[in-house]
């Protein structure tokens, strides 16, 4: 942990020279992992290097992800304390066979006590993180969990709907018939009773998995939606600025090496065509309630999302996944269930 640590600290002090002449920051995340798995002290110093580098607006979110396994009181007051004002829970189920089931090493218990905690020191945005279609899951156990995250009143609320990946542990337990996902009709049931009650009690379901009290909606990831350009700090970390697109080295142990020695670190750089930025823009637009927007598709490309995409907008409102508005193209609720399908429409 401490090389890797270290590194992370080198690459900040390497991205801080480029990044001068950049507007400042308005987001910061840490995660796409368990950051809180590292020692409180080596994380502290990691951000605290961050904000003494870059320069950040007064109004940053600065995020972390936690697990309720990895935290206690006095790490998030020292993390509160370094300036994170957003915290990330992936709690996942509060049913213990399940968070069993899938690996997670924290319990139901401290998952509540982590959200507790979090309160207690300060925090005033926190997420919650639930996934549906699980392994042994049902319909009953999901409205528990639900109902657990709303008793805790997070600010923000992401819940995943389970994709096993080719070269996964679970997808090597679907093909060997070791795994029992629920069926389809108990998958889609969950998903419309996430999507009814969460907006009933308050939260605004601005994109297809998040939900959040009107004004917490992550801007960190709205930025990822909307064409914000971002830098990726860390092993297998990615990067998307001016057209570019490249991630680090995957290999913790070969980012920590080629870091180390002064040799590149970065790889598959991609320079965006202007197709590929056109499918980007309206494919990740439109994963947010308030879908594409068209004066905004004109003033990036220089044409109408009509002159490309008109065949397929129609196609899609004849199947009522879309609808259309004076200035916006945007997922139907139907379309939010059946979102890959409307996709692919905009594919070249």
């Amino acid at each position: 942990m401490e090389p890797y640590g270290a590194a992370i600290i080198r690459e900040i002090q390497e991205k801080s020279r480029l990044m001068e002449t950049m507007e400042a920051v308005g987001t910061v995340y840490i995660g796409g992992g368990t950051p809180t798995a590292l020692p409180c002290e080596l994380l502290v110093r990691i951000i605290d290097k961050l904000r003494g580098s870059v320069q950040l607006k007064d109004d940053v979110e600065f995020t972390v992800e936690a697990n309720p396994g990895t935290v206690d009181k006095s790490y998030l007051e020292a993390l509160l304390k370094g300036g994170v004002n957003r915290l990330s829970i992936g709690v996942q189920s509060f049913d213990d066979t399940i968070l069993e089931t899938i690996g997670r090493i924290h319990s139901s218990k401290q998952a509540i006590k982590a959200v507790e905690m979090a309160k207690d020191v300060g925090f005033r945005n926190v997420s919650l993180d639930l996934m549906y279609g699980l392994p042994g899951q049902g319909l009953e156990d999901l409205k528990s969990s639900v109902e657990t995250a709303l008793e805790l009143s997070p600010q923000h609320v992401s819940i995943y709907g389970l994709q096993v990946e080719a070269g996964t542990f679970f997808f090597r337990q679907l093909e060997s018939g070791e795994l029992h996902l629920p069926d389809e009709d108990i998958v889609e049931a969950m998903y419309d009773y996430m999507t009814e009650v969460l907006p009933e009690k308050g939260y605004v379901r601005y994109e297809i998995s998040n939900f959040a009290l009107p004004g917490y909606e992550s801007r960190h990831n709205l930025g990822y939606w909307t064409d914000v350009p971002y830098m990726g700090i860390g092993s297998a970390a990615h990067s998307y600025i001016d057209n570019k697109r490249w991630n680090n080295i995957t290999s913790i142990e070969k980012y920590i090496k080629s870091v180390d020695s002064g040799l590149p670190y970065r790889e598959n750089e991609e320079l965006l065509n202007r197709e590929t930025e056109m499918e980007e823009f309206c494919f990740l637009a439109l994963r947010m309630s308030k879908g594409i927007d068209k004066r905004e598709f004109q003033r990036k490309f220089g044409c109408s999302i009509g002159s490309i995409y008109s065949n397929g907008v129609k196609k899609m409102e004849a199947q009522k996944l879309l609808e259309e508005t004076e200035n916006h193209i945007r997922l139907t609720p139907l379309g939010m269930k059946f979102g890959n399908v409307v996709f692919r429409e905009f594919v070249f």
